[in-house]
Order: structure tokens, then sequence, then C-alpha cells
């Protein structure tokens, strides 16, 4: 397949751009496009084979359920059977980073979410995204834009990477503004339950719900035959090539062993700026100073990708604390870890 490649600059001088790109979507192909959270690999939503595309362009299993992206909030009547509280949300946080999973409607087939009756939903607040899908006129079903199980890109030279002859067109809409995927919850009256974290946290969460738990799966592998509820759930993901470490520990302590694993070993280390000059510079992935989360959180997946160019047989990064955006930091990285943690004593 030949990919076109189209950077957009501006919506209302490439409104023919999206045109084709709409085009594309409505007749069943696949187009990466750029979201506030992470680049999306985008079909129709509607169309069952369109979703069998995206299934193999990323070599994701079937069972993993699509997201469906719309225009507005209220598009969701179409597809989904919505309730106060999904209103109650949009209000707070659409267009935004947040997927809220519903009872699906006849117009979205099995393949789109995976076999369940359910269906996920987002509104993204990027404009490029929030135009194609007008134009397309379909709930677009997007998951990253990245081969199954790495790390989601964050701009479009790691899409093109992965999925260059695998879709039709990629829209390159620069960087992402957040860097990790959207915030999934599942609401159960007016309770909801968070499943799996990201720019919106639990925090917010509660400023509009009284009642939110956190799913297990959030910070432990799922168990045995357990099913998967919602993208991202998967027992490894986002991981580079080489095996990656948390380590956790006093600074002082881990920093000494950091100093010790770059004489001995060949490494890459995701470090704090305040590291970098008490590290040797060789393999040092910098994902931001230690107390901005914001920065680390958009830092994240560019840092994994940029570990697969180094020739380092192990990847050492600082396990992120549980509170705030650091949740979603947490979630991401130990799947990229296969939760692999090491306690620095």
């Amino acid at each position: 397949m030949q990919t076109q490649h189209i950077k957009i600059e501006s919506l209302h001088r490439q409104e023919s751009d999206l045109l084709c790109a709409a085009s594309i979507i409505q007749s069943g192909g696949l187009v990466v496009f750029p979201t506030e959270t992470v680049y999306g690999l985008g079909g129709d939503g509607t169309n069952q084979e369109a979703a069998k595309k995206i299934y193999a362009a990323k070599g994701r299993p079937s069972d993993n359920p699509l997201i469906i992206h719309v225009a507005k909030p209220e598009d969701a009547e179409h597809y989904a059977v919505t309730n106060p509280t999904y209103y109650r949300l949009a209000k707070a946080f659409m267009p935004g980073p947040l997927t809220v999973i519903l009872p699906k409607k006849e117009s979205i087939p099995l393949s789109t979410t995976g076999g369940l009756d359910t269906v996920a939903v987002r509104c993204p607040a990027h404009p490029v995204a929030r135009r194609l899908i007008e134009l397309a006129g379909v709930p677009v079903a997007a998951p990253s834009a990245n081969l199954s199980g790495k790390p989601s890109p964050t701009c479009a030279a790691h899409v093109a990477q992965d999925m260059d002859g695998r879709v039709d067109m990629i829209l390159d809409g620069g960087d992402c503004e957040i860097g990790l995927e959207s915030t999934i919850v599942k609401i159960d009256g007016d309770s909801l339950t968070l499943l799996r974290p990201g720019g919106i946290t639990y925090d917010a969460l509660c400023m509009v719900c009284k009642d939110v738990s956190v799913a297990s799966a959030v910070t432990q592998q799922l168990a045995d035959g357990e099913r998967v509820l919602s993208p991202g759930m998967k027992y490894r993901h986002y991981a580079p090539t080489a095996p990656l470490i948390l380590l956790t520990g006093e600074e002082h302590r881990v920093l000494s062993f950091l100093q010790a694993e770059q004489k001995e070993k060949n490494c890459a280390i995701l470090c704090y700026n305040e590291e970098i000059p008490l590290l040797d510079p060789k393999n040092l992935l910098p994902v931001g100073d230690r107390s901005n989360l914001e920065a680390q959180a958009k830092r994240l997946f560019h840092a994994l990708r940029d570990a697969d160019g180094t020739d380092a047989t192990v990847i050492y990064a600082h396990l992120p604390p549980m509170e705030g955006l650091g949740l979603a930091l947490y979630n991401r990285m130990i799947r990229a870890a296969a939760h692999t943690i090491q306690e620095i004593i």
C-alpha cells in the first residue's frame, strides 16, 4: 500500500486535504490523524471490515476493543445508550482526553467493540481530529497508531515508523499536547470505574462523580482469563525492545545504583533533568524535571522509542508516584516494564 503523507498547517487552507482523508474513511480505508493525546489509527466505526483492517494494520488482537471518536459529545446518541452521568462528564471534560464506556447500539458492529456489548466513546479536542470526524460523517474508530505492544506515537515521524505502507494516509498535525492516551471510565448508575488513567485524573473525576473506584488492572496484572474491558489493559504494552526495569527507593541510592550500572552494563536511562550532570551522557533519555509530571507524560513514549534507537541491552527508569497524573504514568510504565520493579536499598 502506498501511504500518502500530508502535513496539516492550516485547517482553513487545507480543507481539501481533510476532505480527501474523510473520503478514505467513508470508503472503508484507514487514516492516521493527530489528537491531543496520541496519534490515532482511524477507520469507519460502523464498518466491520474497516475495524478488521485496523486490527490487521496494528497486528492487534481482535478482542481488544476500539474507541469510537465523535465530533460532538451528543453524537454519542447515535451509537450508544447515554445517561445523565455521561452528560455530566461531557460537560466537564469534552471535548478532551476522556473516553466513556456505554452500552452500544446496533449501529456499532461487534468487530469494533472486540465482541463486547459496550462501546468506548470519546470526543477529542484536537481541531484536526474534530474536523476530520465532522467531514467523514461517521464515528471514527481509532486506537493508537502504533504496532501492537509498541509505545504509542506522539509525533508523525513515529507514526511513519510503524504505519508507512499499512494505511492509506497519515495526517501530520505536529506533536501531541498530552502524550498519554485518554482516561477511560465505565459508568454504573451514578458511579464510575476508572479503567485507564490519563490526562483527566482520578481527583478531577471525583469533582464530578462522588463515587469513583479504580479498577485493579490499573496498577496490577490482569487475572488469568480476565476479559479486557478497554484498550490498554493488556499485560505488556507500550514496550521498548530491550527490557525495561523500574527503580524505586531513596533518591541518592537510586542515583548511586544508576552510576554503578553505567560502568558495568550497556544501559539506557530515562532520567530526570536534575540527574543529567551526575550521570554519563551515553544513552541518557531525559523525561523532564522530577516534579513536572506533565512534561514526563508528554515525553514518556518518545523516550521509550528513542531507547530503541540505542544499543542498550537494558533500560532503567524511575517508578512514578501514584497520585494525580502520576497514576497514568505509573499505569503505562508498569505495562511497558511487564511489572518489573526493583527496589534499591
